[in-house]
């Protein structure tokens, strides 16, 4: 999966997990949570995660605000955690997840090469906007999209047109990037140009919509779609 970008005119983003730190909400519980502290940050994720593509199968959206209470409180049950103020204090971390070190540098140098950046989430809005100004990295984003403007979440392909439209830039010469190896197969499908960062290490997705590049974190995704 090292092939060429050519003709990339803006770079879109998923957040949570490629640029935000997912694993940084139960870290900052860590007193409280001691050893589950890693079980509950994979638990919470991957339950949100089936939750939304349930919803979105079901035809039952609800926004990610909601999406994220309720994989929280699974989690929680599953660890035998039953502790309101906790919950309280994880998800008021969520609102604010830290993000990787890479990230303000690597758009920084985006926007000075003259690239066009947006976000594209299965956030909320208002999360988004809690998340981008806690990273401060909401100036160096032309745009930040949310799944909430067609009520369905990725990898539905109305969500991938969202950035075609909103940036007046055909698919093919997006670069969409995500750590979520289903969600790159997803633009791929879409027919974006992908990079996948796969920051675990985790096996490539068994499907025939592939990334055109994979890497360990974003630190040199400029230089590879935009080589001198």
């Amino acid at each position: 999966m090292n092939g060429d970008f050519s003709n990339i005119k803006a770079c879109v983003f998923d957040a949570y997990g490629t640029l935000l730190d997912l694993n940084s909400a139960a870290n900052s519980c860590n007193d409280e949570l001691g050893d589950k502290a890693g079980a509950l940050s994979e638990i919470w994720r991957a339950k949100q995660l089936q939750y939304t593509w349930l919803r979105s199968l079901m035809g039952k959206h609800a926004d990610f605000r909601i999406v994220t209470e309720n994989s929280l409180d699974y989690a929680m049950n599953a660890l035998g955690l039953a502790d309101n103020d906790l919950r309280s204090r994880l998800l008021s971390f969520f609102e604010v997840l830290t993000p990787y070190p890479e990230v303000k540098p690597m758009l920084g140098e985006l926007r000075e090469l003259g690239m066009k950046t947006a976000i594209l989430s299965n956030g909320s809005p208002d999360m988004l906007k809690s998340a981008t100004e806690n990273a401060g990295i909401e100036n160096l984003l032309d745009m930040v999209l949310s799944i909430e403007d067609v009520g369905i979440y990725k990898p539905d392909p109305k969500v991938y047109q969202l950035a075609v439209d909103r940036l007046n830039i055909a698919a093919e010469n997006i670069c969409f990037v995500s750590a979520n190896g289903w969600d790159a197969a997803g633009g791929a499908a879409f027919g974006f140009q992908v990079a996948w960062i796969n920051r675990t290490g985790a096996p490539s997705e068994h499907l025939e919509f592939k990334p055109k590049v994979e890497l360990k974190d974003l630190s040199t995704l400029a230089q590879i779609i935009l080589p001198v």
